[in-house]
């Protein structure tokens, strides 16, 4: 690396440069660093297949080529530097959902799950997300790739195509390369039928041949110790809620199959009204088994509240209880259990550690939009108080796309509150769920504001890397997923 940073000085000898050594990385006929260039950021790469790379050479036909950090080159990368392309992360261990809505979370995460046994899955944003930031999957890909790229990070991420509810939203984000899909069933959940007449007239719609196989799979039948028992009436209401749900996710294995890459399915169950019983977790595994469908976890709707943004509403010992029992189920068909809106769910996070025995994937995502808010609220009151107004003229319109118990009358006036106390607001419940669903008025519906946000959160990056190791340090320590420092360098970089 020592010669290589020499021969970039001598190609640039009038720059300003800031090698960043630890994002070094060579193959046979390629050498790639990420350096500043008077400040302005750049891939700089040479050897016989740098010709790949759009940039401008310097010093010569022997010299260097330096780039920009765009999607172009972002994909040759990929080819080029395996690692730095997204992989499937598989059933077994821990995986760690991370998301990242301003596209500038990815180093500060990734200094936190360096030093942890488990992996990230770094482009994980939903087309709700993508919608209200007005952001692409090539954006988010190229981000997750880019910090990868430049922080050094060798152990293998992925990208998640998340909820996800019809094949045609699958193919898109399978053609941008994804490494997951997290199918959202909620479309095709069937409504609870409200009486054991309507549950039965329903059941009945169902071809009698394919009722009779159901009855013969399901009824009368030992499931050893999975606490799963079914009757005529039990099964008639588990089939009617969640036979299309088991057949969309045949189709989009089928697809995924198709695509000729590894790419892990999730089964999302938690979208929607209504508890995901252990007779219900079965039936799904179960049928997806026989139709010889491989799933990589599934997320059941678990007792008690998983709200956005604060902790878990509960009772901690009612979900022990409930997580027990559908780990139970999982560990029986060998698919991983997956917690949903897992920010800032400390109460919880030993628990899901202790039943699961380490193997679990757990999403997060507007938790790493939050401690941007919170930097900004420490370092740029002035700004800080534009998003709050923004926020609070926003947040009925914000209801449509999530779900809280947010009280507005709860959340101390802006007036009233000093300079010093603005970051106050990221510690209580209301104030951040407001902060949390509001950001697509600021990112998306004001371009001016959004502006401004990059711009201070460019100006304190190093404040937001470390807010952003400090916090997810915190979720994935009470996770069990820490390694013990061993020494200087930290796991996972080169």
């Amino acid at each position: 690396m020592e010669r290589y940073a020499e021969k970039i000085r001598n190609a640039l000898p009038q720059a300003v440069l800031d090698i960043k050594k630890e994002s070094y990385a060579a193959v046979e006929g390629l050498r790639a660093v990420y350096a500043l260039a008077d400040s302005e950021e750049y891939l700089i790469v040479d050897g016989c297949k740098a010709f790949q790379f759009d940039g401008v050479m310097h010093g010569g036909p022997n010299g260097v080529k330096v780039c920009c950090m765009n999607h172009d080159n972002r994909m040759i990368m990929n080819k080029e530097f395996a690692y730095t392309a997204p992989r499937a992360v598989g059933r077994q261990g821990a995986s760690f959902g991370c998301g990242d809505r301003l596209g500038i979370a990815g180093a500060g995460q990734l200094q936190a799950v360096s030093r942890a046994e488990v992996i990230p899955v770094l482009a994980q944003q939903s087309l709700r997300e993508l919608s209200l930031t007005g952001r692409s999957y090539d954006d988010v890909m190229d981000a997750a790739a880019w910090a990868v790229f430049k922080s050094g990070y060798k152990k293998g991420y992925g990208a998640d195509g998340d909820h996800l509810k019809n094949l045609e939203e699958i193919e898109a984000a399978v053609n941008h390369g994804v490494s997951m899909i997290t199918l959202d069933c909620s479309l095709v959940l069937g409504d609870r039928p409200e009486s054991e007449a309507q549950c039965r007239a329903l059941y009945q719609k169902i071809p009698k041949s394919c009722r009779n196989e159901l009855e013969e799979e399901y009824l009368q039948k030992d499931f050893g110790n999975l606490g799963v028992v079914f009757g005529q009436r039990s099964l008639e209401r588990t089939v009617v809620v969640y036979k299309d749900a088991v057949e969309l996710a045949q189709a989009a294995y089928q697809m995924l199959k198709r695509s000729g890459r590894q790419i892990d399915l999730e089964i999302s169950l938690d979208e929607t009204d209504h508890r995901t019983d252990l007779k219900a977790h079965y039936f799904v595994a179960n049928e997806l088994r026989r139709r010889n469908v491989v799933i990589n976890s599934i997320a059941p709707r678990f007792v008690g509240e998983f709200q956005k943004a604060v902790d878990y509403i509960g009772e901690v010992e009612a979900f022990r209880a409930n997580l027990r029992g559908h780990c139970r189920i999982a560990d029986y068909f060998g698919h991983k259990i997956s917690v949903h809106s897992g920010s800032d769910k400390f109460r919880v996070f030993p628990v899901v550690a202790e039943e699961t025995k380490g193997r679990f994937h757990l999403k997060t995502s507007g938790t790493s939009w939050l401690e941007a808010v919170r930097v900004i609220a420490q370092t740029e009151p002035a700004l800080y108080r534009d998003m709050h107004k923004t926020a609070a003229a926003n947040y009925q319109k914000a209801g449509a796309y999530y779900k809280v118990d947010c009280d507005l009358e709860r959340v101390k006036p802006l007036d009233q509150v000093r300079d010093e106390e603005l970051p106050d607001y990221m510690d209580q419940d209301d104030a951040r769920q407001l902060l949390h669903i509001t950001y697509g008025f600021m990112l998306r519906e004001d371009g001016q504001l959004h502006r401004r946000i990059m711009e201070a959160l460019d100006r304190h990056s190093g404040k937001y890397r470390e807010a952003l190791e400090r916090h997810f340090t915190r979720h994935l320590s009470l996770l069990g997923c820490m390694k013990e420092k061993t020494g200087a360098e930290a796991p996972g970089f080169a």
